[in-house]
């Protein structure tokens, strides 16, 4: 769980990190068009060393479907390092995937039910889904292009200006 008053950066993998064609088959998560799993994050290790007050929440479905830990460990080690948690977490499992309560919500439900149970004040979110942000929360949003995340330099000009603002704001 994060410090309150850190920054926090909600990250999302597949449309951010690499296209959003990735599905999990027996040998693990597989890229489904050109490229690489991955691809993008050296894009965002090399923002972040701009921002070192900086973490990172998962806000990703990968953490449902693998795990936290293994979750984490597809990450290269500079963004491995800095994640303090993750939006879903195993135990929610007995009260909110059986009824698919968790699937039926939008990621900035997802997140926001994190960052109001953490008292989180300084956070933003970079993902392909803007579905159900409302236009008081659409300022805590970087929105990529499904197939182009974070190796899109307009995409990586907006969430570096925002991560700026925001660790300005303290």
């Amino acid at each position: 769980m994060p410090n309150p008053k850190q920054h926090v950066l909600f990250l999302d993998f597949d449309g951010v990190l690499h296209p959003d064609a990735v599905y999990l088959s027996r040998h693990g998560p597989t890229l489904r068009t050109e490229g690489d799993l991955f691809m993008w994050a050296p894009n965002l290790e090399r923002l972040l060393e701009q921002f070192p007050t900086v973490s990172l929440v998962l806000s990703t479905s990968w953490v449902r479907h693998l795990g936290f830990k293994r979750a984490t460990k597809y990450l290269p080690g500079p963004l491995s390092s800095r994640v303090v948690g993750a939006t879903w977490h195993s135990t929610m499992a007995k009260d909110w995937a059986d009824e698919d309560k968790w699937d039926g919500r939008t990621r900035y439900d997802q997140i926001s039910r994190y960052a109001s149970r953490s008292n989180l004040t300084s956070w933003i979110s970079v993902d392909d889904d803007p579905e159900g942000w409302s236009q008081e929360a659409i300022s805590h949003l970087v929105v990529c292009d499904s197939m182009r995340g974070l190796g899109d330099v307009s995409t990586l000009c907006s969430l570096e200006e925002r991560l700026t603002e925001m660790v300005a704001r303290r």
